[in-house]
């Protein structure tokens, strides 16, 4: 199987059952592929995924057929085409067309052959007035342009304004650095960059997170030594933000509500020298697994795990925690960049739902506490109807709780305003970080 039929199957495999990119990548990919190999059918799939929109325009711009009526696996294999023929200068017009009617002859039948064939080929001989996008409408424009849905363009325009949606969907079909967090329990931060640096790796200091390590040319992090014997583990610097603001202290309990895969969990635990105790729940066996493997490489022995649900409250622990964290279930618009089909799986329907859920959640969780506990609450989404209007709901309910600055906790950076007032909403067009929001407060005695 080459590399195309590699980015087609795994492409058909998101679209079908709306499969993460990142996890449906590496199900397909073999590790007898070259590095190469690999990095090619990266850029065909989320080169695919991020401009989908704007491929689709183009579509149907030269097909009598509508994209509807068009099998899923032809639909993918255009698509696969049109990318190269658009996006990709390095690939020559006659390798993007036949080797996409090859995978026709193998996944379509004769008509769907010539029509691959003629719809490319189409393409090519007037790609430069094809691809022009003439559509007055600004949503419409930015829509197609950009490649998001056009319910979210709108929302975005209606919080943040025309320049700033249009900056913020320009970043969001960027190409993120890999963030690593040191595990500080087994090196230190100047360690793991001099290790890493002796291996040919470009490495810089993040920018708001004390433990965050930005790999400017990543290859094959996961199969270093460092990474299997625990010296570090990859997350966003915004999602070490968590952990970091909540600021855990030695020999207290920590109860993560909603703790899978177990990034904040076991950061957490590395904040507290590995002493305390950690309870970290989650929905699923599978999710809770997750945690485990990244304790047990970690080296941390102080989180217990077990599946529960958070929307149920647990009379045996009412009181009984110095620190709560509800990282709530969420649209996960802030990561866009890592994962371009959450655009394309979320509706309006399920913010709605998911703002129901986390107010419940947070409702629940408050009884965790003790008193001058801290809850901490955070997404990755930049939505600020499952943000701030979150937050200002359940402050209204609750006053025995207020929100606690949280300047001190921001490392090495300018400071963002907010903070000052409890919370942050970090933006990928602005910090270059993922889409996250966090807010601090207080239970007040």
């Amino acid at each position: 199987m080459n590399s195309r039929e590699i980015a087609l199957n795994t492409l058909l495999d998101i679209d079908k059952n709306k499969s993460y990119s990142n996890l449906s990548i590496s199900k397909h990919i073999s590790g007898e592929l070259s590095q190469q190999d690999e990095n090619f059918i990266r850029e065909l799939v989320y080169g695919v995924l991020e401009n989908k929109s704007y491929i689709d325009h183009i579509l149907s711009k030269v097909s009598k057929v509508k994209l509807k009526k068009i099998h899923p696996a032809i639909l993918e294999i255009i698509r696969l085409g049109i990318y190269q023929l658009v996006f990709m200068d390095r690939v020559p017009t006659s390798a993007a067309v036949n080797e996409s009617v090859n995978l026709a002859k193998k996944y379509g039948h004769k008509g769907s052959i010539g029509f691959v064939n003629g719809v490319l080929r189409n393409i090519s001989r007037d790609k430069e007035n094809i691809s022009k996008i003439e559509i007055k409408d600004k949503v419409k424009y930015l829509s197609i342009k950009y490649s998001h849905p056009e319910f979210l363009v709108k929302r975005f325009i209606e919080e943040f304004g025309y320049e700033f949606t249009e900056e913020l969907l320009i970043a969001n079909n960027t190409t993120p650095k890999l963030n690593l967090r040191v595990n500080t329990l087994k090196t230190t931060k100047s360690e793991l960059m001099k290790r890493l640096m002796d291996k040919g790796f470009i490495v810089t200091e993040g920018k708001y997170a004390k433990d965050a390590i930005i790999i400017h040319n990543p290859s094959r992090i996961t199969s270093l030594d460092e990474f299997m014997n625990g010296y570090f583990t990859i997350q966003d610097e915004s999602s070490m933000l968590v952990g970091q603001v909540l600021a855990p202290i030695e020999g207290s309990m920590v109860i993560d509500v909603c703790s899978a895969p177990g990034g904040k969990s076991t950061h957490m635990a590395q904040l507290m020298n590995n002493k305390g105790k950690i309870l970290s729940r989650d929905l699923f066996d599978h999710k809770i697994k997750l945690v485990d493997e990244n304790r047990k490489r970690l080296g941390i022995d102080i989180i217990d795990t077990q599946v529960y649900n958070a929307l149920n409250l647990d009379t045996g622990l009412i009181g009984k925690f110095d620190y709560c964290l509800v990282d709530a279930p969420c649209s996960g618009f802030g990561l866009i960049r890592r994962k371009p089909e959450i655009k394309w799986n979320r509706t309006e329907e399920d913010i709605n739902e998911l703002s129901t859920l986390q107010i419940k959640i947070l409702e629940i969780s408050k009884n965790y506490l003790k008193y001058n506990g801290v809850l901490l609450y955070s997404t990755c989404t930049i939505i600020d109807d499952e943000n701030i209007n979150i937050i200002k709901k359940f402050l209204e309910d609750n006053p025995e709780f207020k929100l606690v600055s949280i300047n001190d906790e921001l490392y090495n950076a300018e400071k963002i305003d907010s903070a000052k007032d409890g919370y942050i909403q970090l933006y990928p067009n602005i910090h270059s970080t993922d889409g996250f929001f966090i807010a601090k407060m207080v239970k007040q005695g």
